[in-house]
């Protein structure tokens, strides 16, 4: 589904990818670990246009995208979550999700994709009214999640979703993880934590300094002092 190959990219003069590659294939759950600074928020920038690419290619179902504007890639079918969230804190959940609706094909399809949210994450429906600023940080994750898939990504990309979270709020953002993919949902989880990766991927990338230094099946990092002590340096 998604295929980037030796991609380099950065910002003004500085390369913060030195030749980077990752493949998505459908279905899955991918991880990217790597430590702050790593380049993991710069590579999935660049895969959703947010950042230019200097070198190598991004494909999507079989088609190049590097480079493209980020609302052309999102009508591709993939949709990025990012750091921070990014909701709009002054209006209620239920406008927050209604706007990210308005690009589906009517009234009838937004209130089943809003119904479709609501049974993922239930909180949220106690909460349509409520402004999204007032919401617990927990939930604004949810929200923003919610809000993604209010456009139907054939690709959803969760940017480091654990940040200021408590333990227990991420581990009921795994649980939505797992549930996601049973429904048929491909996932890009770019994380620090391991826990969640481990728990909830099954092939994981690790970067470091902008390059790949481990690439294999999520129980294979597990098993790998060499690079597990390499990536929590």
């Amino acid at each position: 589904m998604l295929s980037v190959k030796n991609l380099v990219a950065g910002y003004g003069r500085l390369d913060v990818l030195h030749g980077v590659g990752i493949d998505v294939p459908p279905g899955c759950v991918i991880g990217l670990l790597g430590a702050n600074g790593a380049g993991k928020t710069t590579l999935v920038n660049t895969i959703v246009g947010l950042n230019a690419a200097r070198e190598g290619r991004i494909d999507f179902d079989g088609q190049p995208i590097a480079n493209l504007r980020p609302h052309a890639v999102v009508r591709r079918g993939l949709t990025l979550v990012p750091q921070g969230r990014e909701i709009f804190g002054g209006m209620t959940v239920r406008e927050n999700l209604d706007v990210a609706g308005l690009g589906t094909t009517g009234a009838a399809e937004r209130a089943r994709l809003l119904d479709q949210q609501l049974e993922i994450f239930p909180r949220l429906r106690d909460r349509l009214d409520q402004r999204a600023m007032t919401l617990s940080g927990g939930e604004q994750q949810m929200l923003a999640i919610a809000r993604a898939l209010m456009v139907r990504p054939k690709l959803l990309l969760l940017d480091e979703p654990t940040m200021g979270l408590a333990p227990r709020v991420i581990h009921d953002l795994a649980q939505v993880i797992r549930k996601l993919n049973a429904q048929g949902q491909t996932i890009l989880l770019v994380e620090q934590n391991l826990g969640l990766v481990l728990s909830t991927t099954e092939r994981v990338y690790v970067l470091r300094n902008g390059r790949n230094v481990f690439e294999g099946a999520t129980r294979d990092l597990e098993n790998d002092s060499n690079v597990l002590q390499l990536y929590l340096q």
